[in-house]
């Protein structure tokens, strides 16, 4: 088995799918807008080389993180490949202000940064 997808809801789908492209070099579907659920509409992002998809999906209903923690999923990690790519990617990042977390060794073992989306949304990346 493999994970097809992981889906997401954001207020902004064209920001969203532009930071998925500009940090990730994701390639972006086209807009669907349901037939059946009225202000429902996504967004695949597709990672290079095989990576995971990302379903971007938003809805007039969508409200913004209250808080830090919510009950649910918390992020997605994004495997770069090397240390040096996860410094690259990290100090672009922290010149463009959404870095969250610098690069570090954590103690379960990963190599790793935290960055947000435009929601505020944090994606690690990781060696």
């Amino acid at each position: 088995m493999k994970l097809a997808h992981v889906a997401l809801w954001t207020r902004d789908l064209d920001e969203a799918a532009d930071f998925w492209s500009r940090y990730f070099n994701a390639s972006v579907g086209s807009r669907y807008d349901s037939k059946r659920r009225a202000g429902f509409s996504s967004r695949f992002v597709t990672l290079p080389d095989g990576g995971c998809s990302i379903e971007l999906m938003t809805g007039p209903w969508v409200a913004g993180r209250a808080a830090a923690e919510v009950e649910g999923w918390d992020h997605v990690a994004v495997t770069l490949g090397s240390r040096e790519a996860v410094d690259g990617l990290a100090a672009r990042c922290e010149a463009d202000g959404i870095l969250l977390s610098p690069p570090r060794q954590t103690g379960d073992g990963f190599y790793e940064a935290v960055i947000r989306m435009p929601d505020g949304t944090p994606v690690e990346i990781t060696s």
